[in-house]
């Protein structure tokens, strides 16, 4: 949400969508959400901006391109850095929902430019779950009037009432 509400143009986008596809309904329907190619695009964009990658452990001692990496070591794949490479990314570091409207990347775990649910058998087996309540959830708080961005301790992004 808090892109959303740095970056108008892509709110209204999603608000026209929205809005759009619900007119003179009382709620958004599995079909509606499969229709609304911009909040897909919204989500893919903000999960590469600020994914939510987990450390892993290594169960055994291994070599990896020249390093050695021991048994019970942390690792972490740079899922931020990987979503903000100028060589996969034009503008890498803009905040721009339209590059995916055309693009058949997705979630899982096929293209390695954008992993924030990890990828292969290691890849997080909640994926579908989690994109379809972050599709249900946009929708219902996007009036800029219910959030408020006023910083302060703890999370910014509050309900304003």
């Amino acid at each position: 949400m808090a892109e959303l509400l740095r970056h108008p143009t892509a709110m209204e986008t999603l608000l026209n969508e929205v809005r759009g596809l619900a007119q003179g309904k009382s709620e958004i329907t599995e079909d509606d959400l499969g229709n609304m190619h911009y909040l897909k695009s919204v989500i893919k964009e903000t999960l590469r901006l600020h994914p939510l990658l987990d450390p892993r452990e290594s169960t055994e001692d291994i070599k990896l391109l020249g390093y050695q990496i021991p048994a019970k070591t942390q690792v972490i794949i740079n899922a931020w850095a990987i979503g903000r490479d100028p060589l996969s990314w034009e503008n890498s570091e803009d905040y721009r929902p339209e590059r995916f409207l055309n693009s058949n990347i997705n979630f899982k775990g096929l293209n390695f430019e954008l992993i924030p649910f990890g990828a292969g058998r290691r890849g997080c087996p909640g994926t579908a779950f989690a994109v379809v309540v972050i599709e249900v959830a946009i929708p219902e708080g996007l009036k800029p009037e219910d959030l408020d961005m006023t910083e302060g301790s703890g999370i910014t992004v509050k309900i304003s009432h």
